[in-house]
């Protein structure tokens, strides 16, 4: 495979997690600034409201006195990820993927480093709240399509993260003796 060939899959990853981040960081900008704490604004009905919420927990508020121990694992996963994932990721699928994880990870990260109380205790900003749900934000967005896609690729498209398909079938006998390469389905 060629060196652009190898590098565009990694350009896009670093472009939709920029991005991401980015689309994050403004929306809580915009939630900080325009709502005000307790107060709803529908968006359809009150079946989708803009809620400002600062959370010192993880999804629906558990573990609320556990914010440092969420912070030092986002960080981890943050570093793992870029170590570890991202130099092997050679499919567009992936890329995609791990591009949106990062911005999840690293928008909801930002929060427990830079919103009040301190450093690492930080809250979450959330404030899209769905009704008989819960409320959340742009990076947990990102994080739970992230996961569906895992899922889906699990299930129907079979591409592992260098973008090699993980259903192969045994070699069948041909007179040629060699079976026809797997297609990556998202190229």
């Amino acid at each position: 495979m060629s060196r652009r060939r190898r590098l565009a899959p990694l350009v896009a990853l670093f472009a939709v997690a920029l991005v991401g981040l980015l689309i994050d960081r403004w929306t809580k900008y915009l939630a900080l600034t325009k709502l005000v704490d307790g107060r709803a604004r529908d968006l359809l009905g009150d079946w989708l409201q803009l809620r400002l919420l600062h959370n010192p927990g993880a999804a629906f508020s558990t573990g609320t006195g556990m914010t440092v121990v969420f912070a030092v694992l986002a960080a981890v996963v943050l570093v793992v990820v870029l170590v570890f994932v991202v130099p092997r990721v050679q499919s567009w699928l992936w890329a995609v993927i791990v591009g949106l994880g990062l911005a999840g990870v690293a928008g909801n990260l930002w929060d427990r480093l830079a919103q009040p109380p301190a450093p690492w205790r930080g809250y979450v900003v959330d404030f899209l709240s769905v009704k008989y749900f819960a409320v959340f934000n742009v990076a947990d967005i990102f994080l739970t399509t992230a996961a569906i896609l895992i899922v889906l690729d699990a299930v129907w498209w079979h591409v592992d993260w260098r973008g090699r398909r993980s259903d192969r079938q045994p070699e069948a006998s041909s007179s040629a003796g060699a079976a026809d390469p797997p297609i990556d389905p998202i190229s």
